[in-house]
C-alpha cells in the first residue's frame, strides 16, 4: 500500500484533541506526509437554529478568535507550520470535504467517540466525514477508556 502524502487532521480542540493530534502525527511522521490542522467552528445560528432572537456576532467573534488561539497552540506543540492550519467555520463534515480536496489530502484523520443507538442515528461528524469523503479516513477512537 503506498504511503499518505498529505494528511488532514481535524480537531474538535477538546480534551480528546491529544489522542487525535498523537495519532495523526505519528502516521504523518511514519509517512514521511505533510500534515495540516483544521477546526470548524459551528455558527451558533446553525446550532440554534435562529430560534433565539439574539445577535450572536459578538460571541461568535469570541469562539473564532478562542478557536484560533487554540488551533495554533496544538500545531506549534506538534512542529506543524501555522499556514498549515484552517480554521473555518460552517457544519464540520463539509468543511472537511471541501478542505480535503482543495489541498488534495489522500487522509483525513478524525476523532470518534464510537456512539451507539439515538446518539448514532443522529449521526457524528466522524460519520458524516467518513460518508462523503473521496479519500481513507482514520476514526481515531477517543472518549474511552481502555
Amino acid at each position: 500500500m503506498p504511503n499518505y502524502k498529505r494528511i488532514l487532521a481535524a480537531i474538535d480542540l477538546s480534551d480528546e484533541t491529544e489522542a487525535v493530534l498523537e495519532r495523526a502525527v505519528a502516521v504523518a511522521s511514519s509517512d514521511k506526509a505533510e500534515l495540516h490542522l483544521v477546526h470548524v467552528v459551528e455558527p451558533l445560528n446553525l446550532a440554534y437554529g435562529g430560534d433565539i432572537p439574539m445577535d450572536f456576532s459578538s460571541v461568535q467573534e469570541q469562539l473564532q478568535t478562542q478557536a484560533e488561539e487554540a488551533l495554533y497552540k496544538y500545531a506549534k506543540h506538534a512542529n506543524i507550520p501555522t499556514e498549515r492550519c484552517h480554521l473555518l467555520s460552517g457544519r464540520p463534515d463539509s468543511q472537511l470535504h471541501e478542505l480535503s480536496e482543495a489541498l488534495n489530502a489522500d487522509l483525513v484523520i478524525v476523532g470518534s467517540h464510537g456512539r451507539k443507538g439515538l446518539a448514532l442515528i443522529l449521526g457524528s461528524t466522524a460519520n458524516g466525514v467518513l460518508h462523503g469523503a473521496t479519500c481513507d479516513v482514520l476514526a481515531v477512537r477517543v472518549g474511552q477508556s481502555k
